[in-house]
């Protein structure tokens, strides 16, 4: 017989009773779309208004993370930040608390790498199997089921996750162990920040010259510099529409995460340093709450040139 830690997940051809934690921006479409693939999603929220989607898709909604995880055979978290994840994961009632033995708990939050190791290594005493599978692609990639996932565990552990990972996104990848998918996501998170930073200055400085920016940014897309960042977010900087998608403070809460990662490293970081700066500086000007393409305004401002 399997131990209790490796016990068998159902496979995609079985219904299995996934509980999800936070039904936010990016939750609410994910646990959605594992309801669509034929699963038994019982979501929670403090928020009972943010189940609805999930209640349409034929999902129900705990009154407690108790009540969510209990008898569930994989157990998703989708929360703000580290302090949220280690509360709901190792708190009193909380999930490792509540969890049969043998559970997949898959936390795909984009918290601390360290945070998911000390997780990772308080699971393994409670007989509790755990990857961390932080996700890039922002809203309408976990609307569309179009995410990009990086794995953090064991290989065993990841291949059981697998399918069920493969219903909310389409870019899957084991990168290492426990730890090592958050470690990926800090680093995409910076990337990330370049692009919105160059691509906010470049376009103030097309504006300033006169440039017609919707011609601009059509040229600059087709060539070298053309990006995803590009693509999805220049439209939203020149019409300045910034509901947010993927808001300016989870993004500077990322970048802090990348920087004390980067001390523990000892690598060398001064363009993320600066990115940090300028994210947290947009942030403490009233900007936290709006989408991250939203930099522009902080560009403008530094320009002295932001409209009303």
């Amino acid at each position: 017989m399997p131990s209790e830690q490796t016990r068998r997940i159902p496979d995609m051809s079985e219904t299995a009773t996934i509980a999800f934690i936070g039904l936010g921006i990016m939750g609410s479409p994910m646990a959605v779309n594992l309801a669509k693939s034929g699963h038994h999603v019982i979501g929670y929220s403090r928020r009972e208004a943010s189940a609805s989607r999930l209640i349409e898709a034929g999902g129900t909604r705990a009154e407690s993370i108790h009540e969510a995880v209990q008898d569930a055979d994989i157990v998703i978290t989708m929360l703000p930040d580290s302090p949220e994840v280690i509360d709901v994961a190792l708190g009193s009632s909380g999930i490792f608390d509540s969890a049969k033995r043998g559970a997949l708990f898959i936390d795909m939050s984009s918290i601390a790498p360290s945070a998911s190791r000390t997780i990772a290594d308080e699971a393994i005493k409670r007989g509790i199997a755990a990857l961390d599978a932080p996700v890039s692609g922002g809203e309408q990639g976990a609307i569309d089921g179009k995410l990009s996932i990086m794995v953090g565990g064991s290989a065993e552990n990841f291949e059981r996750a697998l399918p069920y990972l493969q219903s909310v996104g389409t870019t899957v990848v084991h990168v290492g162990g426990a730890g090592a998918g958050q470690t990926v996501k800090v680093a995409n998170q910076l990337i990330v920040a370049g692009n919105l930073q160059v691509l906010a200055e470049a376009l103030v400085f097309l504006e300033a010259q006169g440039v017609d920016t919707q011609a601009g940014l059509q040229v600059l897309s087709g060539g070298l510099a053309g990006s995803t960042v590009m693509t999805r977010k220049g439209e939203s900087m020149i019409s300045r529409s910034f509901k947010p998608g993927f808001r300016i403070a989870l993004h500077d809460k990322d970048l802090k995460n990348f920087a004390v990662a980067a001390h523990e490293s000892e690598t060398a970081t001064p363009v993320g340093t600066l990115l940090a700066e300028l994210f947290a500086s947009a942030k403490a000007e009233g900007d936290g709450d709006l989408d991250h393409s939203a930099m522009f305004r902080h560009v403008e401002r530094l320009s002295g040139s932001e409209q009303g």
